[in-house]
């Protein structure tokens, strides 16, 4: 959500950072509806002030035995007594009406973010690592995994449809593993706090992120109206929501590992085999909560944390900056780290760190104090995937596959593997 006093004193600079994102100039719109509902908004002032004064006129006319006059005075304020009530709920309609636009706009970006129409136009910041030397024609996760009859996508489709599977045996157990070496990293080693959430959540929770209503089209809900969760960002970031947080509980981490459910409504034709786009998919989410002053290093250092993840598992990555048009609704800045994935002979996205300044905080309400001030401030929030499980599981298969179609387990998943040190079809 966009602040309205800005947009007001800067609507150039609003439009600008719009035509960076490749979208419509908006600021006309708001504030042609702004003025609307400022005007509303002092009519009724004025006329209760009027039935105000109009109501002790009544009393002392009557004081007086004045009974025309107050008669006179009654029906004035039953009149205006109406035409409040009609004026209330014409400025109820137009708050409805302004929130729902500036709901509809994206978050502006950063100085600095480099302007581009899509993921052509995105800048390299660096790479780590090296690609695995594989001297044989390295085969993707999927061939692999159902070679080692450990993936299995036909069943999956019986079950539940396209892009589902069912893991089995070891890869089960790797998956899970993976998932675990991420957690025990980020609460033990990076300070965040392990959270279990909710698997469903309510309309305005969705909201609170952005992810209503722009992208309702894309989600899983239930009969009785809540959503599936896309990213378990939505929880976690809505934990702060209609709060008020002390100014030195901050900066909050949060981690938590939960499946996600997207539709994946426009992927059509897109990564149809495999698990890199999938409806149900398991991934450890990472949400900071911090002062605005803190959030542009706070995304560095969660970019950091989740760089870790891929260097303790050895994998070759680079990332990249997102130019403006290709960052999502909510981010102010957003860095994508991609790992390279030999079967492919490709980087395929496994992680996005953004930072969305006040965006979120003010479609949620949540504040803190600051210390020696008067007034509550909105929060900055920020998100980042630390990492995507199953894209991860694909990476650690095509890297670490062998020419005799086993897997050879990274040195930091084997103690969660029992000591298990490859995975072959016997496993």
């Amino acid at each position: 959500m966009h602040d309205i006093n800005w947009i007001r004193e800067n609507p150039e600079a609003f439009d600008e950072k719009l035509k960076a994102r490749g979208a419509e100039p908006q600021s006309a719109a708001v504030l042609a509806l702004d003025e609307k509902r400022r005007a509303r908004i002092a009519e009724l002032q004025a006329m209760q002030e009027k039935r105000n004064a109009a109501s002790k006129l009544i009393g002392q006319a009557k004081q007086s035995g004045d009974e025309s006059r107050a008669s006179e005075l009654m029906g004035e304020v039953s009149q205006l007594k109406s035409a409040i009530q009609q004026g209330e709920e014409d400025e109820r309609t137009l708050e409805a009406e302004m929130e729902a636009l500036v709901a509809a706009i994206p978050n502006l970006p950063l100085d600095g973010v480099p302007e581009g129409a899509d993921e052509n136009d995105n800048v390299e910041l660096h790479k780590s690592g090296e690609k695995p030397a594989l001297d044989f024609e390295p085969k993707q996760h999927f061939e692999l995994g159902e070679a080692l009859g450990l993936m299995d996508f036909d069943t999956a489709t019986k079950l539940s449809g396209a892009r589902f599977v069912v893991l089995k045996g070891a890869l089960a157990r790797l998956e899970r593993s993976i998932a675990q070496y991420m957690l025990d990293t980020h609460t033990q080693t990076n300070g965040y706090t392990e959270v279990n959430p909710p698997l469903m959540v309510r309309d305005e929770v969705m909201y609170g992120t952005g992810q209503l209503p722009k992208f309702a089209d894309d989600q899983f809900r239930t009969e009785d109206g809540r959503w599936l969760i896309p990213t378990a960002e939505v929880p976690l970031t809505n934990l702060v929501r209609e709060s008020i947080i002390e100014d030195e509980t901050l900066p909050r981490r949060y981690t938590a590992y939960t499946p996600c459910f997207r539709l994946e409504a426009g992927a059509a034709g897109r990564d149809t085999r495999g698990m890199i786009r999938q409806h149900q998919f398991s991934k450890v989410e990472l949400v900071s909560v911090t002062r605005p002053e803190e959030s542009l290093d706070e995304l560095e250092r969660m970019r950091e944390c989740a760089e870790g993840i891929l260097k303790g598992l050895g994998l070759h990555y680079r990332v990249v900056t997102l130019c403006t048009g290709d960052m999502g609704f909510g981010a102010r800045k957003t860095y994508d780290i991609e790992v390279w994935l030999p079967g492919q002979d490709a980087y395929r996205e496994i992680s996005s760190c953004s930072v969305c300044g006040d965006f979120q905080a003010r479609r949620m309400n949540a504040r803190y104090r600051p210390k020696d001030a008067k007034k509550p401030a909105f929060v900055h929030t920020l998100n980042g995937s630390g990492l995507a499980v199953g894209r991860t599981l694909v990476a650690v298969l095509e890297n670490y596959q062998n020419a005799d179609g086993s897997i050879t387990i990274p040195d930091a998943l084997q103690p969660y593997m029992g000591g298990l040190k490859s995975i072959t079809a016997a496993t």
